[in-house]
């Protein structure tokens, strides 16, 4: 399973990265370039536990039952809801947000288990280190999918 612990993934994800410009087009959702690239930067420093969002209701209920999938071999689906604390305004600056996930992700690898946030993903609940690793691979995927990276 990719995750951000290894480092062949993680040279992957940041080639992927590098290919993203400030005119890279959606294929899908509403973000553009920079807003992605600032809501994977809150999502990295969650895993890390730079903030804190606090758990959502229906999480409590489904996430349990639904973490199983998301964690599996399946990438995620397309238009998948996204919690209003993961949103950003359209004016984020490209070239920052850029230079921080590729910073968020080298010290996310860096830091290895040890970097993870022991509170729970506000939607999943209790994820372990490697849980984490996997989660963020897969988000970042997701996003560089969505912007045909």
């Amino acid at each position: 399973m990719n995750n951000l612990f290894d480092q062949k993934d993680v040279t992957e994800i940041l080639k992927r990265i590098e290919k993203l410009t400030p005119n890279s087009q959606r294929q899908w959702g509403k973000m553009n370039v920079a807003q992605m690239l600032a809501h994977s930067n809150i999502s990295l420093e969650t895993a890390m536990g730079m903030n804190f969002i606090k758990r959502l209701f229906i999480g409590r209920i489904i996430g349990s039952f639904l973490k199983p999938k998301v964690l599996g071999p399946k990438p995620f689906g397309k238009n998948s809801p996204t919690d209003k604390s993961y949103v950003f305004p359209d004016n984020c600056n490209f070239e920052d947000e850029k230079l921080k996930t590729i910073t968020s992700i080298k010290k996310f690898f860096e830091g290895g288990p040890s970097q993870c946030t022991t509170h729970p993903h506000p939607f999943f609940g209790k994820f372990t280190p490697v849980e984490w690793a996997i989660f963020q691979w897969k988000h970042l995927d997701h996003h560089l999918r969505q912007f045909g990276v």
